[in-house]
């Protein structure tokens, strides 16, 4: 029996760079999400040497990218999880991404801020922050979301700027 639960790597904005640092944080991950503006084939093909991709793209991705989708929906240890970039909701915030979005836990990226919000015992919405070059002063970053008995945690894994 695994005692590690279903572990996920979640990124986004890594607008072409995929820092050292990633590959340590996802070491030991089932499955990366990558909730877009990927930045290229690349970033993708990296992230597969790890662990299976799933990916969206976002505003400054090809959408007729086939390995990108617009959102996805993928059941992740007994819970289900939404990804999209967050662009098509203009400024997207955590109430914007749950009225939108149905899942138990939500993913999205666009704005490089990273933000962890639980809605009561159910959902979590989670952007990662951005994992690519260092923009508005953010602390880039990725995240690590453990689902083990139905239960999801994330923690938040700053990388070197």
């Amino acid at each position: 029996m695994r005692t590690k639960g279903y572990v996920v790597g979640l990124i986004a904005d890594t607008h072409g760079l995929l820092r050292p640092a990633v590959l340590e944080a996802f070491a030991d991950v089932d499955l990366i999400v990558h909730a877009g503006d990927v930045g290229g084939a690349a970033i993708l093909s990296a992230l597969s040497a790890i662990a299976p991709v799933e990916a969206v793209y976002g505003n400054v991705d090809d959408a007729r990218d086939p390995m990108l989708a617009g959102e996805r929906t993928i059941p992740v240890g007994g819970l289900i999880l939404h990804v999209s970039h967050g662009h098509e909701l203009g400024g997207p915030t955590p109430e914007r991404v749950r009225a939108r979005y149905t899942g138990d836990i939500l993913v999205f990226g666009h704005t490089h801020r990273a933000i962890v919000v639980r809605d009561g015992p159910g959902r979590l919405v989670v952007n990662p922050g951005a994992a690519g070059p260092k923009r508005f002063n953010l602390q880039p970053s990725v995240a690590r979301l453990t689902v083990m008995s139905g239960a999801a945690e994330v923690e938040v894994i700053p990388l070197e700027a």
